[in-house]
Protein backbone atom coordinates (compact mmCIF):
# COMPACT_ATOMS: atom_id res chain seq x y z
CA UNK A 1 0.00 0.00 0.00
CA UNK A 2 1.38 3.66 -1.10
CA UNK A 3 -0.12 5.64 1.39
CA UNK A 4 2.19 8.44 0.48
CA UNK A 5 0.97 8.18 -2.96
CA UNK A 6 -2.69 7.93 -2.00
CA UNK A 7 -1.62 11.14 0.59
CA UNK A 8 -0.04 13.28 -2.62
CA UNK A 9 -2.94 12.60 -4.86
CA UNK A 10 -5.84 12.88 -2.41
CA UNK A 11 -6.47 16.71 -3.79
CA UNK A 12 -7.05 15.71 -6.83
CA UNK A 13 -10.11 12.95 -5.90
CA UNK A 14 -11.65 15.59 -3.65
CA UNK A 15 -12.05 17.99 -6.54
CA UNK A 16 -12.96 14.84 -8.63
CA UNK A 17 -15.79 14.15 -5.69
CA UNK A 18 -17.05 17.69 -6.21
CA UNK A 19 -17.69 16.90 -9.83
CA UNK A 20 -19.35 13.70 -8.74
CA UNK A 21 -22.07 15.23 -5.93
CA UNK A 22 -23.00 18.29 -8.57
CA UNK A 23 -23.23 15.54 -11.24
CA UNK A 24 -25.61 13.43 -8.78
CA UNK A 25 -27.55 16.29 -7.98
CA UNK A 26 -28.57 17.29 -10.94
CA UNK A 27 -29.02 13.72 -12.65
CA UNK A 28 -31.35 12.94 -9.57
CA UNK A 29 -33.50 16.65 -10.16
CA UNK A 30 -33.79 15.58 -13.72
CA UNK A 31 -34.83 12.24 -12.56
CA UNK A 32 -37.24 12.93 -10.19
CA UNK A 33 -38.93 15.34 -13.00
CA UNK A 34 -39.17 12.54 -15.09
CA UNK A 35 -40.23 10.33 -12.74
CA UNK A 36 -43.03 12.51 -12.13
CA UNK A 37 -44.04 12.89 -15.44
CA UNK A 38 -43.78 9.43 -16.24
CA UNK A 39 -45.64 7.93 -13.28
CA UNK A 40 -48.47 10.70 -14.36
CA UNK A 41 -48.57 9.65 -17.82
CA UNK A 42 -48.30 5.73 -16.38
CA UNK A 43 -51.55 6.55 -14.40
CA UNK A 44 -53.09 9.02 -16.69
CA UNK A 45 -57.14 7.83 -17.76
CA UNK A 46 -56.01 8.68 -21.28
CA UNK A 47 -54.75 5.68 -23.38
CA UNK A 48 -52.04 7.43 -25.68
CA UNK A 49 -50.55 8.86 -22.03
CA UNK A 50 -50.00 5.28 -20.63
CA UNK A 51 -48.48 4.01 -23.96
CA UNK A 52 -46.27 6.46 -24.26
CA UNK A 53 -45.18 6.25 -19.95
CA UNK A 54 -44.61 2.22 -20.94
CA UNK A 55 -42.65 3.01 -23.84
CA UNK A 56 -40.65 5.29 -21.50
CA UNK A 57 -40.39 2.64 -19.12
CA UNK A 58 -39.83 0.07 -21.33
CA UNK A 59 -36.93 0.94 -23.41
CA UNK A 60 -34.66 3.30 -20.55
CA UNK A 61 -34.81 -0.23 -18.43
CA UNK A 62 -34.14 -2.15 -20.85
CA UNK A 63 -31.31 -0.93 -22.51
CA UNK A 64 -27.67 -0.17 -20.42
CA UNK A 65 -26.97 2.97 -19.34
CA UNK A 66 -23.69 2.96 -21.11
CA UNK A 67 -25.50 2.51 -24.18
CA UNK A 68 -27.61 5.65 -23.77
CA UNK A 69 -25.14 7.83 -22.73
CA UNK A 70 -22.68 7.15 -25.99
CA UNK A 71 -25.82 7.57 -28.45
CA UNK A 72 -26.56 10.98 -26.78
CA UNK A 73 -23.00 12.46 -26.38
CA UNK A 74 -21.69 10.34 -29.97
CA UNK A 75 -24.56 10.02 -31.66
CA UNK A 76 -25.83 13.25 -30.85
CA UNK A 77 -24.25 15.46 -33.21
CA UNK A 78 -25.49 13.05 -36.53
CA UNK A 79 -29.44 14.96 -35.30
CA UNK A 80 -27.97 18.00 -34.48
CA UNK A 81 -27.53 17.67 -30.65
CA UNK A 82 -24.17 18.68 -29.82
CA UNK A 83 -23.46 18.82 -25.89
CA UNK A 84 -20.70 18.63 -23.97
CA UNK A 85 -19.42 15.15 -21.90
CA UNK A 86 -21.25 16.69 -18.81
CA UNK A 87 -24.19 17.55 -20.17
CA UNK A 88 -24.95 14.81 -22.45
CA UNK A 89 -23.80 12.49 -19.10
CA UNK A 90 -26.25 14.47 -16.92
CA UNK A 91 -29.19 14.22 -19.39
CA UNK A 92 -28.58 10.47 -20.56
CA UNK A 93 -28.61 9.36 -16.43
CA UNK A 94 -31.05 11.37 -15.54
CA UNK A 95 -33.50 10.08 -18.22
CA UNK A 96 -32.28 6.52 -17.25
CA UNK A 97 -32.87 6.90 -13.50
CA UNK A 98 -36.27 8.42 -13.76
CA UNK A 99 -37.89 5.18 -15.74
CA UNK A 100 -36.92 3.47 -12.59
CA UNK A 101 -38.28 6.34 -10.38
CA UNK A 102 -41.53 6.53 -12.57
CA UNK A 103 -42.17 2.97 -11.18
CA UNK A 104 -41.53 3.99 -7.91
CA UNK A 105 -43.47 7.00 -7.58
CA UNK A 106 -46.29 4.86 -9.24
CA UNK A 107 -46.14 2.10 -7.18
CA UNK A 108 -46.34 4.47 -4.31
CA UNK A 109 -49.51 6.00 -5.32
CA UNK A 110 -50.80 2.31 -6.15
CA UNK A 111 -50.40 1.87 -2.65
CA UNK A 112 -52.58 4.37 -0.83
CA UNK A 113 -55.77 2.67 0.34
CA UNK A 114 -58.24 3.29 -2.63
CA UNK A 115 -60.50 3.52 0.25
CA UNK A 116 -59.40 7.11 0.74
CA UNK A 117 -59.64 8.32 -2.81
CA UNK A 118 -63.45 6.93 -2.92
CA UNK A 119 -64.44 8.96 0.44
CA UNK A 120 -62.22 12.25 -0.63
CA UNK A 121 -64.29 11.88 -4.06
CA UNK A 122 -67.31 11.07 -2.06
CA UNK A 123 -66.93 14.34 -0.45
CA UNK A 124 -66.71 16.42 -3.59
CA UNK A 125 -63.37 16.53 -3.74
CA UNK A 126 -62.08 16.81 -7.19
CA UNK A 127 -59.91 14.08 -8.87
CA UNK A 128 -56.86 16.18 -9.02
CA UNK A 129 -57.55 18.02 -5.30
CA UNK A 130 -58.28 14.64 -4.52
CA UNK A 131 -54.32 13.56 -5.76
CA UNK A 132 -52.79 16.46 -4.15
CA UNK A 133 -54.41 16.24 -0.74
CA UNK A 134 -55.29 13.31 -0.06
CA UNK A 135 -52.96 10.89 -2.06
CA UNK A 136 -49.62 12.31 -2.89
CA UNK A 137 -49.07 12.98 1.15
CA UNK A 138 -49.31 9.95 1.97
CA UNK A 139 -47.63 8.31 -1.35
CA UNK A 140 -44.84 10.64 -0.25
CA UNK A 141 -43.64 9.26 2.78
CA UNK A 142 -44.15 5.67 1.05
CA UNK A 143 -41.28 6.85 -1.98
CA UNK A 144 -38.89 8.28 0.23
CA UNK A 145 -36.47 5.04 1.09
CA UNK A 146 -37.29 3.47 -2.68
CA UNK A 147 -36.11 6.80 -3.70
CA UNK A 148 -33.54 7.09 -1.45
CA UNK A 149 -32.23 3.41 -3.15
CA UNK A 150 -32.47 5.13 -6.60
CA UNK A 151 -30.31 7.72 -6.03
CA UNK A 152 -27.58 5.36 -4.30
CA UNK A 153 -27.65 3.51 -7.64
CA UNK A 154 -27.53 6.90 -9.55
CA UNK A 155 -24.35 8.35 -7.75
CA UNK A 156 -22.55 4.37 -8.00
CA UNK A 157 -23.49 4.79 -11.74
CA UNK A 158 -22.11 8.20 -12.22
CA UNK A 159 -19.19 5.75 -13.20
CA UNK A 160 -20.27 5.36 -16.83
CA UNK A 161 -19.66 9.14 -17.80
CA UNK A 162 -15.95 8.15 -17.32
CA UNK A 163 -15.67 7.00 -20.74
CA UNK A 164 -16.66 10.27 -22.09
CA UNK A 165 -14.29 12.08 -20.52
CA UNK A 166 -15.89 13.66 -17.23
CA UNK A 167 -13.46 13.76 -14.85
CA UNK A 168 -15.82 12.35 -12.19
CA UNK A 169 -13.90 9.73 -9.33
CA UNK A 170 -13.70 6.74 -11.99
CA UNK A 171 -12.15 8.77 -14.77
CA UNK A 172 -9.59 10.39 -12.23
CA UNK A 173 -8.76 7.06 -11.10
CA UNK A 174 -7.93 5.52 -14.24
CA UNK A 175 -6.00 8.92 -15.12
CA UNK A 176 -4.11 8.42 -12.40
CA UNK A 177 -3.39 4.80 -12.88
CA UNK A 178 -2.23 5.46 -16.33
CA UNK A 179 0.87 7.60 -14.54
CA UNK A 180 1.39 5.53 -10.94
CA UNK A 181 0.68 2.20 -12.44
CA UNK A 182 -1.18 2.15 -9.17
CA UNK A 183 -4.74 0.28 -9.66
CA UNK A 184 -5.05 -0.84 -6.09
CA UNK A 185 -4.52 2.17 -4.22
CA UNK A 186 -5.95 4.37 -7.19
CA UNK A 187 -9.80 2.60 -6.94
CA UNK A 188 -9.44 1.82 -3.30
CA UNK A 189 -9.45 5.81 -2.82
CA UNK A 190 -12.31 6.58 -5.32
CA UNK A 191 -14.08 4.00 -3.85
CA UNK A 192 -13.98 5.33 -0.28
CA UNK A 193 -14.73 8.87 -1.86
CA UNK A 194 -17.82 7.21 -3.25
CA UNK A 195 -19.16 5.36 0.34
CA UNK A 196 -18.44 8.15 1.81
CA UNK A 197 -21.09 10.41 -0.94
CA UNK A 198 -23.60 7.51 -0.42
CA UNK A 199 -23.37 7.42 3.30
CA UNK A 200 -24.01 10.99 3.57
CA UNK A 201 -26.87 10.66 1.07
CA UNK A 202 -28.53 7.35 2.83
CA UNK A 203 -28.07 9.09 6.73
CA UNK A 204 -30.26 12.02 4.78
CA UNK A 205 -33.15 10.11 3.34
CA UNK A 206 -33.04 8.04 6.98
CA UNK A 207 -33.68 11.58 8.51
CA UNK A 208 -36.63 12.28 5.76
CA UNK A 209 -38.02 8.80 6.35
CA UNK A 210 -38.25 9.31 9.79
CA UNK A 211 -39.24 12.69 9.79
CA UNK A 212 -42.06 11.62 7.60
CA UNK A 213 -42.99 8.80 10.05
CA UNK A 214 -43.34 10.95 12.78
CA UNK A 215 -45.40 14.07 10.87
Amino acid sequence: MDTELILRVYPFFLEAAWVTIQLSVLTALLGLACGALGAAARLSRLAAFRFVGAVYVSIIRGTPALIQVFILYFGGPQIGIQLDSFAAGTIALGVNIGAYMTETIRGAILSVDKGQTEAARTLGLSRWKTMRKVVLPQAARLMIRPLGVNINALIKGTALVAPISVVELTYTAQRFIGSTYKPFEMFLLSGLLYMAIIYVVGQGVHWLDRRARIT
